[in-house]
């Protein structure tokens, strides 16, 4: 990440409690595409923007090693702190200045990231470390969810959607980019030949308390609850009893659907100054 936002042990901690690791769906097409794409084994994996290194971990058992980068001392910390692998490892950067060599990294992910990045400065980074016909995958969710559970899944999904467009109000204008779909991301990207894929659908299982708990996860919750305390934890606490209400049960761990609309996927190819670009939320420049 480019900015500090997010860099606090509470942040970490609930990055590493509520925030989901890539699906299984998004892994599918992104290991696809290396697969069909690749010339010469694949080695060393960087995910910038790792957060609490969920996303990092997921890339353990495909690549000799991987590096995990994040701008926040707390969240490295805490996916330190995290079981992890003998071949995966953590370092403090921001996005814009990697710790890697010309030409000598296989594979860039930013999972849910990249729009706290500069992306013209990433993107010149990009370049400098990446190995001929090297890939570069960026994605994010979209906040459009909807939830299920019975015959009450349409009303659940209103709820998550209230609260979600009143948290708006304190939404950075970084993150205002995942709201509309990474669009301007994509656009900024200088390169030819660019192709967007959208639709990669999963089904995340999650408790009520999971989703508050997501909730809690957001900066723009953050930034709410920096601005006025209470309100802000008045605002999940009514959220969570109308959930409860509206599903008919008392226990905030009682399992829900969680899946995603669509997940915003850019997938970059890199062929050192050519680009082609494929998503579905998936963007693939080669």
């Amino acid at each position: 990440m480019a900015v500090h936002l997010l860099d606090t042990q509470y942040n970490a901690d609930s990055y590493q409690k509520y925030r989901f690791s890539p699906s299984e769906n998004l892994q599918s097409v992104i290991f696809s595409y290396l697969e069909e794409k690749k010339v010469n084994p694949i080695r060393l994996a960087v995910d910038v923007g790792c957060g609490s290194g969920q996303s990092t971990r997921v890339l353990a058992a495909h690549f000799e090693k991987v590096v995990g980068t994040d701008i926040s001392e707390a969240q490295i910390e805490a996916a330190k702190q995290a079981a992890s692998f003998p071949n995966v490892s953590y370092h403090v950067c921001p996005a814009e200045e990697l710790p890697f060599e010309d030409g000598s990294v296989d594979f860039i992910t930013a999972f849910t990231a990249a729009h706290w990045f500069d992306m013209p400065r990433f993107m010149k980074e990009v370049d400098r470390v990446l190995r001929p016909h090297g890939c570069v995958a960026l994605s994010t969710y979209t906040t459009d969810f909807s939830m299920h559970y019975k015959d009450c899944s349409e009303r659940l999904t209103e709820i998550f959607t209230e609260t979600r467009d009143l948290l708006l109000e304190y939404a950075d204008e970084k993150v205002k980019l995942v709201f509309a779909e990474y669009k301007e991301v994509f656009e900024s990207v200088p390169f030819q030949d660019k192709r967007r894929v959208t639709q990669i659908l999963d089904k995340i299982p999650m408790s009520v308390s999971g989703v508050i708990g997501l909730f809690q996860s957001f900066s723009m919750y953050q930034a709410f609850l920096r601005n006025d305390p209470e309100a802000a934890k008045s605002l999940l606490q009514k959220t969570e009893q109308r959930f409860l209400d509206t599903m008919g049960v008392c226990s905030n761990e009682t399992q829900v659907g969680f899946p995603q609309a669509a997940e915003r996927i850019p997938l970059i190819r890199q062929l050192r100054q050519e680009f082609f670009l494929l998503g579905q939320g998936i963007h693939l420049f080669q």
